[in-house]
């Protein structure tokens, strides 16, 4: 019933004259199953910045600032000093984004939850002019899939996770293989916010389109941004996979198509760009970006 609906976040005109000709983008989203790994590993300081980065990482799809982001924790019996710790990520999220917290609810809701757990979810609002809305549409065979790395399994994923985490027998106090990290802090992660990247990227023009990997990985979030009749082109080995993804596929059992359809396997952000574009962003080296495929005239993704 809203105009826009169908991108990663949604499209509200502002209005007609100069001062008003944008729009106004808004998501919502929450935190998933990753918030039981926070109740088992007593992690509570960080998860309010992967609550905030679900949100925000959406909208500046669109290319749009955000402006704002209103939270809402939901608990049996409110603890306070693990509510502050939760709103202190959440503050850390809003001074990552420059956005302003601007409120939020608090709900006690006795015997509705577990004692010690809590839920999350969140709500963005940004804006961008509308002659300035990426929106994928002069997406061409032959652009470029610029990846911006992730730090981890970010925020999806976390189902396939805990079950991989039982079968394996081991505990979140557990090494990750081959790491310094315990199983518990590599998973515990915060997302990535992707905020001043991506609009210092763009503010140099050239990107038509962007995805954010969530949860269906490239197979699901890179199709969202293209013309009909296109898909993408993955380049193998392209880059460096944090070692969280090659330990949940080997303690998992996990096949390849499983992995790319779940996870975001350390590209949390896809920029589509030309070719020359690409080239400049990638030797710039400012974000550490990587040139990870191309667009081609075969709906989907696959791999090369």
């Amino acid at each position: 019933m809203a105009p826009g609906i169908g991108g990663f976040g949604g499209l509200f005109p502002l209005g007609k004259d100069d001062l008003l000709d944008s729009y106004l983008v808004a998501g919502t989203d929450g935190v998933g199953t990753k918030l039981k790994l926070a109740f088992e590993t007593g992690i509570h300081d960080t998860i309010g910045i992967d609550l905030v980065a679900m949100s925000v990482n959406d909208i500046v799809t669109s290319g749009a600032k955000p402006l704002f982001f209103l939270d809402y924790f939901a608990t049996s019996h409110l603890d306070v000093d693990l509510a502050e710790k939760v709103i202190r990520g959440i503050v850390d999220g809003c001074q990552q984004s420059d956005c302003a917290l601007l409120g939020g609810e608090t709900a006690e809701m006795p015997d509705f939850y577990a004692e010690g757990e809590y839920d999350l979810s969140g709500f963005a609002v940004g804006i961008v002019k509308k002659e300035l809305v990426i929106d994928g549409n002069n997406i061409v065979a032959g652009d470029v899939l610029i990846g911006l790395p992730s730090s981890g399994v970010h925020s999806n994923g976390f189902s396939l996770v805990r079950r991989v985490l039982d079968r394996s027998g081991l505990s979140l106090k557990n090494q990750l293989p081959g790491n310094d990290l315990t199983l518990g802090e590599a998973l515990m992660a915060p997302t990535v916010i992707y905020v001043k990247q991506v609009l210092d990227i763009v503010g140099k023009g050239g990107v038509k389109g962007i995805a954010h990997i969530t949860g269906g990985g490239f197979t699901d979030n890179i199709p969202r941004v293209f013309p009909k009749g296109l898909g993408a082109a993955i380049y193998n080995n392209s880059w460096e996979a944090p070692p969280v993804f090659k330990w949940i596929q080997e303690a998992g059992n996990i096949e390849d198509a499983e992995m790319r359809r779940t996870f975001n396997m350390g590209i949390g952000m896809v920029l589509v760009v030309p070719k020359e574009v690409g080239r400049r962003i990638v030797e710039d080296g400012e974000h550490k970006a990587c040139l990870i495929g191309e667009v081609v005239g075969t709906e989907g993704v696959s791999y090369l």
